[in-house]
């Protein structure tokens, strides 16, 4: 297959249109993710290297490779019927050898996106069971601090999930050993904060500090989301398929951690979010989730617009109680907005990404996504 180059070099030859010409579109044509190259074998190979595939379709740069067909769904459903089996025959004992043995045939000779993923969320599910058992056998009672077993309870995610992402290439595993390695050093902070307070309760105690500690967390796996997602513009290899794991757990974790500045006082009653705040409040909330949503237009994410749709819902209800609607009115209300909302962005998506990009500068614009 030709590539562009000589495609316009080609046209060019034949007098279609002169060299300058052709010298000017090659630049404008690629900045547009206007390529021409052969698709791979290895670019369905989801437990391949992070390798070029098939250009990704300009009308949704935001496609992750989940089915290929409905021969992945049946093969997804057979999974998951087996395993259910298999948890209710063998228990956890039987659990890890099923899930290895699925991985090697689905994942690593047949490459199927689907199963991968439910293959992961398994494994994960595995672990996390495996090491409740565990702990509750050999820390028997008193159980440690909260802070301490937390930290026993992620440290088997930050050691297994690595070697399984090195065998299968999952990019949700990826994304996921990012998640535990970033709440491991999350809580050894706040346990060593626990030591040098003498606090058991340091998050109550302290909510300022554990806002600042949880919003810097989410701006660190933001920027390593960001890593992936900026340096594949045109969502072509699998790491644009890490970063959209990354953005679909940063999303939530930005929002609700920025949130949490306006809802210290509830650190107090062990609740980081509560509806029932005042007229100020709900208008913070929406700001919140309104300065998300631009983020997400920039970089063309829908993750940043469903993550804050509970918290919108909860600050319009807010709003509808503050003009003392009645109470069997304002839940529609609020439904119906928030529907009103998610359709209409999900309906105007490329305008509404275009009026979002247009004040950008365009060396930033070259960065990001190419609009539609």
């Amino acid at each position: 297959m030709q590539t562009l180059k000589s495609v316009l070099e080609g046209a060019a030859g034949e007098g279609i249109i002169s060299a300058d010409q052709a010298g000017s579109l090659l630049p404008y044509m690629e900045a547009r993710g206007v390529l021409l190259q052969p698709p791979r074998t290895a670019a369905l190979d989801i437990a391949s290297a992070a390798e070029d595939r098939a250009i990704a379709p300009i009308e949704d740069t935001e496609a992750p490779r989940f089915v290929r067909g409905f021969h992945d769904v049946l093969i997804t459903i057979g999974v998951a019927i087996v395993m259910a089996g298999v948890w209710g025959v063998g228990a956890f004992f039987a659990a890890l050898p099923a899930i290895i043995i699925l991985a090697e045939i689905l994942v690593k000779r047949q490459r199927l996106a689907l199963p991968a993923v439910l293959l992961t969320l398994l494994y994960v599910h595995w672990v996390f069971v495996t090491t409740i058992i565990a702990l509750d056998s050999f820390l028997g009672q008193p159980e440690p601090e909260p802070v301490l077993h937390f930290l026993l309870v992620l440290v088997p995610f930050a050691v297994l999930l690595p070697p399984f992402y090195w065998r299968y290439r999952i990019p949700l595993s990826l994304s996921l050993c990012f998640l535990s390695v970033a709440a491991v050093v999350l809580a050894l902070i706040f346990l060593g904060l626990s030591r040098l307070t003498g606090s058991a309760e340091v998050i109550a105690d302290h909510p300022i500090v554990s806002s600042a500690i949880f919003l810097a967390a989410a701006l660190v796996l933001f920027a390593v989301a960001m890593v992936y997602d900026l340096s594949d513009r045109f969502r072509v290899t699998r790491r644009s398929d890490v970063a959209f794991w990354l953005h679909l757990i940063t999303a939530p974790a930005l929002l609700y951690s920025t949130l949490a500045f306006v809802f210290l006082g509830d650190f107090a009653n062990e609740r980081l979010f509560s509806g029932s705040k005042g007229l100020p409040d709900a208008l913070i909330i929406v700001a919140v989730v309104v300065v998300l949503m631009a983020i997400g237009l920039v970089l063309d994410r829908r993750a940043f617009v469903t993550s804050g749709l509970v918290s919108l819902g909860l600050a319009v209800a807010s709003l509808l109680q503050g003009v003392e609607a009645a109470p069997e009115s304002y839940v529609f209300l609020t439904l119906l907005i928030v529907g009103l909302v998610v359709l209409t962005i999900g309906i105007g998506w490329p305008h509404f990404r275009r009026w979002t990009m247009t004040p950008l500068p365009a060396t930033l614009k070259e960065k990001l996504p190419p609009l539609r």
